[in-house]
């Protein structure tokens, strides 16, 4: 856990220590200081020899335990740095692993947080352990093997762990429920979005009892590794709606890996919305959508892209930059989740990309029972007709609904002995 800590941050262009600094302290760390340097990368020090020597007098003036580098460090740096600075040497890596280890609530959570850190601790290990220790003590009683055999625990434990999230999404969908995952970078907009779309959630409410800390609205980088999933209903159309955990720039692949079950609400849905802020360069916007898209892979669902925060855009440029990803986002809806006063367009757009609901005609004849089913049906499909004869013996159904719920419907019927549903009657006719 970090306590106190000097950031520092090497660069080509003009030094920007915000985001590392935000980032420390969601780690929890008070920044006692900072030291940046323009210049070329040192491989052995990421920094020239006279920085290292103002970071480490900087280190014993205020008796900071961390120093954090705004970078990627190779293992050979983070040793070298820290024999040469006295202190804790961390990454930007590093500090991500901090901030998702504080909000680890669950077991799964707490493993991919354990894992991720002693995959980044592994190499570092070795750059420290003796080379031929290493090769005289290979099954075990060394720390490097050790971390090898904990690694190998770990990947087993989460492949055995049951997820209570994916046995409920497969519940909900057989209950007649469509899955849309929003997915986009830290600070896009998604959990705005997922406040207006949900049924029982808006923009003014500061908490519900079980709203995950994901879909806090406010302005922060990190706030869990844990999914937020909430009901909308689309012109009566059921969705669970799930905010993902968000995308952060230059995250390396083993950490991705040692995350890649948050991407499972992703891979589970029946419809992807991927959430990107407009309100950055044309560069900027390009990299962020190829990552997203590399990242949920080639065999996604149908994706959407929403491209919010228009309203910090000028209306004359919105277009521009839209068009410069058109390749990335064909057919995009361009919108303002906290401001907007309808979120038509997108949600038509998500209606078209789902899979078209099935429909079901029927005839029964009206009893206490078949009232029953009649009402049943009701919750049970987003379209329901019913239409009573004048001498009210019989009703004339018209339903639609996703296919497993027509499947449902069309079962009862036959469960309750009521006149066959008409398709079926003119399919056995035809035989």
């Amino acid at each position: 856990m970090l306590q106190t800590a000097i950031i520092t941050q090497r660069t080509n262009d003009e030094p920007d220590t915000e985001e590392i600094r935000r980032l420390t302290e969601a780690a929890g760390a008070r920044v006692l200081g900072e030291v940046t340097q323009t210049r070329p990368r040192d491989p052995g020090t990421e920094f020239g020899a006279g920085k290292v020597e103002e970071i480490a007098e900087l280190v014993e003036a205020t008796g900071a335990e961390t120093v954090v580098v705004d970078g990627e460090l190779t293992p050979r740096q983070t040793v070298n740095l820290e024999a040469e600075l006295g202190a804790h040497v961390i990454d930007r890596h590093r500090v991500v692993l901090e901030i998702f280890a504080r909000q680890a609530r669950t077991r799964r959570a707490q493993h991919q947080v354990e894992l991720a850190r002693l995959r980044y601790r592994l190499p570092r290990v070795r750059e420290q352990s003796d080379e031929g220790a290493l090769n005289r003590f290979t099954e075990s009683g060394t720390p490097y093997y050790d971390l090898l055999d904990r690694i190998d625990e770990l990947e087993r434990q989460l492949a055995e762990l049951p997820s209570v999230a994916e046995q409920h999404q497969q519940r909900r969908r057989e209950d007649g429920f469509d899955l849309v995952a929003l997915a986009g970078y830290t600070n896009a907009g998604k959990s705005t979005l997922l406040r207006r779309l949900a049924d029982d959630l808006s923009l003014d409410t500061d908490r519900h009892d079980d709203l995950d800390e994901t879909a806090a609205i406010e302005d922060r980088l990190f706030k869990t590794l844990e999914t937020t999933t909430r009901r909308a209903t689309v012109e009566g159309r059921p969705l669970l709606v799930t905010d993902t955990v968000g995308f952060v720039d230059d995250l390396p692949h083993w950490f991705v890996e040692s995350f890649r079950s948050t991407l499972t609400a992703v891979e589970d849905a029946d419809a992807v919305v991927v959430v990107a802020d407009l309100d950055q360069s044309p560069t900027e916007l390009r990299r962020k959508l190829e990552t997203v898209h590399d990242t949920i892979g080639e065999n996604r669902p149908p994706v959407v892209t929403a491209f919010n925060k228009a309203d910090l855009v000028p209306s004359e440029e919105r277009q521009q930059r839209v068009e410069t990803v058109s390749d990335l986002a064909p057919n995009p809806v361009v919108l303002s989740a906290r401001f907007d006063a309808s979120l038509d367009p997108l949600t038509q757009t998500l209606l078209d990309v789902l899979s078209p609901l099935e429909r079901l005609e029927a005839t029964v004849s009206l009893t206490d029972e078949t009232m029953s089913v009649l009402s049943w049906i009701h919750d049970e499909c987003v379209e329901v007709d019913v239409t009573y004869d004048d001498e009210g013996t019989s009703a004339h159904v018209d339903v639609s609904g996703k296919p497993a719920s027509i499947e449902r419907v069309r079962a009862r019927l036959d469960e309750f002995s009521v006149q066959k549903p008409i398709r079926e009657s003119k399919q056995t006719e035809a035989d």
